[in-house]
């Protein structure tokens, strides 16, 4: 694990508790470079555990004191999406996969039992500082190509072929030229806050809350997640390029698509 300079988005407030990470990985190097990196950050984030196994994970003392858990896929003991529900209806904390593995589909079974993030192992290491402080807030972090893997993977977002065609096509057909420029904005500015898009379309926050109320009402979505992979996987609006490094995807009830967990409202 590189020593890297990592700086605090701008955009985050001060706050008056650091953030809490558990690591879970079985190999003792790998922890131990991930402590000294989370420790870096000091005092925005700190490490409030770490474990070997699915077992030790669920009944660390620490659990009860974390806010995030940074998992690896490859415990030894049972598969690591197998800790991910417990982690996130019992424990009540956020979950980051962090991973080598390249499969799209255990990516997609990480997001669809509650994981908010997934950080390949090949990624710079910025990354997983960044993942942790932009899943801590709520958002999710999914790159450009896990998300093209990840939405490539799941069924329905492939080009209809039934009955539903119909039904999606009317969808859209009933949003109004200045709701499908409110969605283009939401896909545009992926992750960025209700002001910034808002601003972006010539209008306030709450203009821009009362658009998504009923474009989530006409589409059948719930919140900006589940908005921005309709959006996507039914043609309403182009994914941005990736710039630099991932950026995150927003935040939202990861129910709305039969996901199981998040916070993308």
């Amino acid at each position: 694990m590189s020593s890297i300079e990592y700086t605090q988005s701008q955009s985050a407030s001060p706050r008056a508790q650091p953030i809490r990470v558990l690591l879970a990985d079985d190999h003792a190097v790998t922890l131990w470079g991930l402590r000294q990196l989370v420790e870096s950050t000091r005092p925005l984030m700190i490490v409030s555990g770490s474990a070997g196994s699915c077992s030790e994970l669920l009944a660390h003392s620490g659990l009860a004191q974390t806010d995030v858990v940074l998992l690896d896929l490859g415990l030894r003991d049972a598969s690591a999406l197998d800790c991910v529900p417990q982690l996130v209806s019992q424990a009540g904390v956020k979950v980051i996969v962090l991973t080598g593995e390249l499969n799209p589909s255990r990516h997609r079974e990480a997001v669809m039992r509650g994981a908010r993030g997934v950080v390949l192992k090949s990624h710079p290491t910025e990354h997983i500082l960044q993942a942790i402080e932009r899943v801590h807030a709520g958002e999710v972090w999914l790159d450009g190509a896990l998300m093209s893997m990840v939405l490539g993977s799941m069924p329905g977002l492939a080009p209809p072929r039934s009955s539903g065609e119909n039904e999606h096509s009317r969808r859209n057909h009933s949003l109004t030229a200045k709701e499908r420029q409110v969605v283009q904005a939401m896909v545009k500015h992926r992750g960025a806050k209700s002001l910034v898009v808002a601003d972006a379309l010539g209008m306030s926050e709450h203009t821009l809350r009362n658009h998504l109320t009923v474009i989530y009402s006409k589409l059948g979505v719930q919140g900006k997640f589940n908005l921005y992979i309709y959006a996507v996987g039914r043609g309403l609006a182009q994914p941005p390029a990736d710039t630099n490094g991932p950026p995150p995807l927003p935040p939202s009830a990861w129910g709305g698509l039969g996901l199981g967990g998040g916070s993308l409202a």
